[in-house]
């Protein structure tokens, strides 16, 4: 077993634990999703379409906090792959209204199995009350940073 570094203040920072849980967490989903053939950005693409079917490419990149130019790179790379549908906006004629395809409904249920799976590997040292009560907190958390 290798020798334990002794990092210091770094141990009561909440911030570097918060960053190790995020590295770990980032690595079990990547590995879990890795039948897709989606990564974790792209899945939460596909999971904001899924859950506000018919929203425009703006509204996506806003909500993830992405520029607008990069989710085109996003949206163009699920639709060649046949994931994503771009429809005309029935409100706007300017945008377009993205839509999962059958085969993206169908990717797209089969991440948010693995992706639960993952959350479940990831907090497997907590109880279930301590796993909402991790949720809970990084809610409250990223409400007050406005994210």
């Amino acid at each position: 077993m290798p020798e334990k570094t002794n990092i210091g203040p770094l141990n009561d920072l909440m911030t570097y634990h918060l960053r190790r849980a995020q590295v770990t967490s980032f690595n079990n989903f990547t590995d879990a999703m890795a039948e897709t053939q989606v990564t974790p950005g792209q899945f939460g693409v596909l999971t904001l379409i899924a859950s506000n079917e018919g929203m425009s490419q703006s509204a996506v990149a806003r909500s993830l906090g992405v520029e607008r130019s990069t989710m085109v790179a996003v949206i163009d790379g699920l639709e060649n792959r046949g994931l994503v549908l771009r429809k005309p906006s029935p409100t706007d004629r300017r945008s377009n209204a993205l839509v999962l395809s059958d085969e993206g409904k169908e990717v797209y249920a089969r991440g948010l199995e693995l992706a639960k799976k993952s959350d479940r590997v990831t907090t497997s040292a907590l109880n279930d009350e301590e796993a909402v009560q991790l949720v809970t907190l990084l809610r409250k958390m990223n409400s007050a940073a406005g994210v």
